[in-house]
């Protein structure tokens, strides 16, 4: 044990003398020089070489040492002097090493300084070593990327040895100020901290080389003053300034930095909970008993009282004792405990197998700390076997690790608000830490938890058995699936624990799988109960997922986290635990015909795709599942998926389909991708969209025709082939094209041609005769298709009336828009026609639309009034048939005069030469132009209505 050394007092208005100042650095650097040699205890045999050679590797700038860039690189390090062990230590590491005068050259380095829980009860084997590098203040901006350039370099090679080695680079000058350069990345807090940070590194820093910290001379009462008696010291030459090295003083933390802090230590312990709960409630500490000092002036008193004791000046004791203390006050036992627990975890001892450690003063003082704290043997060999910890433990202590990060995290919050103040972090640090914790621990719906932040080794299970609830007695009308752990008899399911419930099968292999119970080793069992789920579909979704998703899930980089998240790919698991024949087979349908889509299969062309479990992979690293089994199951998931590629549809997501290969299970998962991929290639071609188009699938003796409005999609369902086409005449507000899926109206392909051959602006008529009979399409000028059937005599008598009408449209829009003719496209004419068993929309020439026909022009007038629909005039020639007059009677007076004035007996079709619409067709709106397609639909509806009374 360390006998105490003599307090020292140092009082600047009664007076202070160089000789007690020294005495009081002498004892700052002894204490230093106890942590600095318990730092390199902790460090095997190569791994003490970075620290050993780490000052002189700044000081010099030898090619033949580690680190060393080129020959500008700013070096020299105030006031050092090598010593005979660092000298040996280089020579170690390189023979041809050799130390030179460097004469009296300004150092361009004022300290070095190792901080952090290196020499401390917190350091483990897993620990990394900070160090912070001070520069000269008017050090050139290109000299201080040349050390930052040397730091990674030193990194590179202190990783080669197993030491992860950061080194912070920057100015005492610059600190001061408050100037930090450096924004959030794995393990700079940026913006976040700045006096909790000071505070560590007065209690926690080991001195490497260079100037000594001027706060060592200011004692803890004086500390108000610091300014003052840092010039007095200077000014009245107690000590050279050159020797010292200023960082300010660390009276108290601003409330404005609690905020930023509480979510660095957050953001750490996604990965690391164990030291950030123990910071977190200092912090919290800190923020709501500030009539106790700091523990940095804490550690400064002791040292002023002659403690050199290490153990009782140990940071990690000190903080644990302050934590201790404040939540005895609070009465808050569960709290303690879990602090206790993190402080043994973090600590990394074993404590159990004591025998096979190294007796030293670690091992020494956290038994020490155990025997007080009164634990049992059962609960530190409980610690101390996290390696063999299970998932159902595991989600216990995440709960109240969880729970502590968010209690944390939320008074934080809530502090900050009450004291009106600002946090001192930047937003976009903020928003960086806020999308991090929301990644890792917000609960959403269908969001898979990862129960395991470095809780425990690894979760793996040599044997998992999955049972479907219909499977066991008593469990009628059950659908949802239990996991256990080795469960050779199923009989034995009424006594064991179950790990997991879940509604459906694929949810429980992907939790299984993403924390890291379910690899390609462990032995699976199935009990499937009215599935029909076998181990060798288990086994082909845990390749699949092997193929998608690495595991364990790593989190998401500063980078990603940056950006809004996005969808990286999709895994599509179809009809899990289904066989989507089983129907089909009971009836023989499968055999019936010869179609295979999977949408469409066999005679009553049935749709396969039963349910799908959607498992998404985003930008944040977040693992979800989404299970679609009721309504229609592929077009909702196909929504979903549209909805998720809007926001970022420059980077859309891989898509990976599985079905069962027993059956048809490989033709499905190929059509379903097909679909999917033609689908987004369409919706978002050229790295942009989603562009507009009407996307026409056919399944299952049905349509679905899928558009966006704005950013979101949306489906419309359509039971025949003839609500498709009243589906496909109706108005647009703008040109959108209709694409069909590769497999729908196969039964109608000159439909799908004429849509194909669509373009925006032009007015198309597209016809196909057969026999006696002619069907003819129009296309307008926004992409609505017209369509019907009619006998056919000639080509002229077909397309003469119908041109001569579009064509009278067409020319009072030309008079309309005066300035405006060339955007009005002309009227084009096909003829489809099938060569080489293709449909092909052959243009045809439209020259005989001006030849007259026999007969007298057939024009209507449309008449709104009020919210009644609309009614027509008719004209006949010279003849006028109002409804004022004809009222209801209307259709059959006009038809009356039209067969009156007709030679022959026979009867045939009256076509109308033109009609004109009210421009408030719907009485709540007022259209300016109206659509092609709304004269169509009129001309149509009024045509035969005069052909049935004639």
């Amino acid at each position: 044990m360390t006998v105490p050394a003599a307090p020292i007092a140092l009082d600047f208005d009664e007076g202070i003398d160089r000789k007690t100042l020294r005495r009081l650095r002498d004892r700052f650097v002894a204490v230093n020089k106890q942590r600095w040699e318990r730092a390199r205890s902790a460090l095997t045999h190569r791994q003490q070489a970075v620290l050993e050679v780490l000052p002189l590797v700044f000081h010099l700038n030898h090619p033949a040492l580690p680190g060393y860039l080129d020959s500008d690189c700013p070096y020299g390090l105030s006031h050092y002097r090598p010593t005979e062990p660092t000298l040996n230590a280089a020579r170690r590491l390189a023979r041809t090493f050799s130390l030179k005068n460097e004469g009296r050259r300004k150092p361009d380095l004022e300290a070095l300084f190792l901080m952090g829980s290196p020499g401390t009860l917190g350091h483990s084997v897993a620990s990394d070593l900070d160090v912070w590098l001070c520069h000269r203040p008017d050090l050139s901006e290109r000299g201080v990327h040349c050390l930052e350039r040397k730091a990674e370099s030193l990194a590179a090679w202190a990783a080669t040895l197993g030491v992860e080695l950061h080194v912070f680079v920057f100015c005492a000058a610059d600190w001061r100020a408050g100037r930090q350069r450096a924004e959030v990345t794995g393990e700079n807090c940026g913006s976040a901290q700045h006096f909790l940070l000071l505070d560590e590194f007065y209690r926690t820093s080991i001195h490497l080389g260079g100037c000594y910290p001027l706060w060592w001379l200011v004692p803890v009462e004086d500390e108000v003053r610091y300014d003052e008696r840092a010039r007095q010291l200077i000014d009245c030459r107690f000590i050279r300034g050159d020797e010292y090295i200023d960082f300010g003083p660390a009276l108290s933390i601003p409330q404005e930095e609690f905020l930023g802090a509480g979510v660095w230590q957050l953001y750490k312990g996604i990965d690391a909970p164990w030291k950030s709960i123990l910071k977190l409630l200092l912090i919290e500490c800190y923020a709501r008993d500030d009539s106790q000092p700091l523990l940095s002036r804490v550690f400064k008193a002791e040292v002023y009282a002659g403690e050199t004791d290490p153990d009782r000046l140990d940071p990690y004791l000190l903080l644990y004792q302050r934590l201790e203390q404040w939540l005895l006050e609070e009465d808050a036992p569960e709290r303690l405990a879990l602090v206790r627990q993190s402080l043994y975890l973090k600590a990394g001892l074993p404590l159990t197998r004591s025998a096979q450690l190294v007796a030293n003063w670690r091992t020494c003082l956290l038994q020490t700390l155990v025997d007080a704290w009164g634990w049992s043997a059962a609960e530190i060999e409980n610690l101390d076997n996290r390696s063999r910890w299970r998932a159902e433990e595991v989600v216990t202590l995440r709960r109240s690790v969880v729970a502590e990060l968010t209690h944390s995290y939320r008074l934080l919050s809530r502090l900050a608000r009450e004291h009106g103040s600002r946090a001192a972090i930047r937003s976009n640090d903020m928003n960086l830490l806020g999308r991090k914790l929301y990644a890792a621990f917000q609960r959403k719906a269908g969001k898979i938890e990862q129960i395991n932040p470095g809780l425990a080794p690894s979760l793996a299970e040599e044997n998992l058995a999955f049972h479907h609830q219909s499977g066991q007695g008593g469990m009628a009308g059950h659908e949802g699936w239990l996991l256990y752990r080795d469960l050779e008899d199923p009989s034995d399911a009424f006594w064991q624990p179950v790990i997991r419930r879940s509604g459906n099968l694929a949810e429980l292999m992907v939790w299984c799988y993403c924390n890291g119970l379910l690899s390609r080793s462990t032995r699976l069992n199935v009990r499937a109960g009215n599935s029909t789920a076998s181990v060798a579909e288990l086994r082909e979704m845990l390749d699949a997922l092997a193929g998608f998703l690495p595991s364990p899930v790593e989190p998401a980089s500063r980078e990603a986290l940056s950006r809004g998240v996005y969808p990286l790919r999709n895994l599509l698991f179809v009809n899990v635990g289904l066989d989507p024949q089983a129907r089909l087979t009971e009836r023989g349908l499968h055999k019936l015909s010869a179609r295979h889509d999977s949408l469409g299969f066999s005679g009553g062309r049935e749709n396969l795709v039963n349910t799908i479990d959607q498992v998404t992979f985003n930008s944040w690293h977040e693992v979800s599942l989404q299970h679609y089994a009721a309504g229609d199951t592929l077009i909702q998931c196909l929504k979903n998926v549209l909805a998720s590629v809007a926001g970022a549809p420059g980077r859309l997501p891989d898509i990976m389909v599985h079905s069962h290969n027993k059956g048809h299970g490989a033709a499905i998962a190929r059509r379903v991708r097909e679909l999917f991929t033609d689908v987004m290639r369409h919706y978002f071609a050229g790295g942009t969209g989603p562009h507009p188009l009407r996307y026409v699938i056919e399944m299952d003796r049905r349509f679905f025709v899928l558009r966006f409005s704005g950013p979101e999609p949306g489906f419309v369902a359509l039971d025949s082939n003839e609500a498709l086409m009243d589906y496909l005449a109706k108005p647009q507000e703008s040109y959108v094209p209709v694409v069909f899926d590769r497999y729908a109206l196969l039964d109608d392909l000159p439909l799908r041609t004429v849509c194909h051959a669509s373009e925006p602006g032009n007015i198309q008529v597209f016809y196909r005769v057969s026999g006696d009979r002619a069907r003819v399409w129009v296309v307008d000028e926004l992409g609505s298709v017209f369509s019907w059937q009619q006998d056919y005599v000639n080509r002229r008598y077909l397309l003469v009336p119908l041109l001569r009408f579009l064509e009278n449209l067409t020319e009072r829009r030309q008079l309309r828009q005066l300035d405006a003719v060339a955007d009005i496209g002309a009227i084009q004419c096909y003829e489809m026609t099938l060569r080489h068993g293709q449909w092909c929309a052959e243009r045809r020439s439209d020259a005989d639309s001006n030849v007259p026909l026999p007969g007298f022009e057939v024009q209507a007038i449309g008449i709104q009034e009020g919210d009644a629909r609309v009614r027509f005039d008719i004209f006949c020639g010279d003849q006028e048939f109002t409804v004022q007059e004809y009222g209801n009677r209307l259709i059959p007076a006009v038809a009356h005069y039209i067969r009156s004035q007709r030679h022959s007996p026979e009867p045939y079709p009256v076509y109308l030469t033109d009609i004109h619409l009210p421009h408030d067709l719907d009485p709540q709106v007022y259209q300016q132009d109206i659509q092609t397609i709304q004269y169509l639909y009129y001309r149509s509806q009024l045509e035969n209505a005069l052909n049935r009374h004639l």
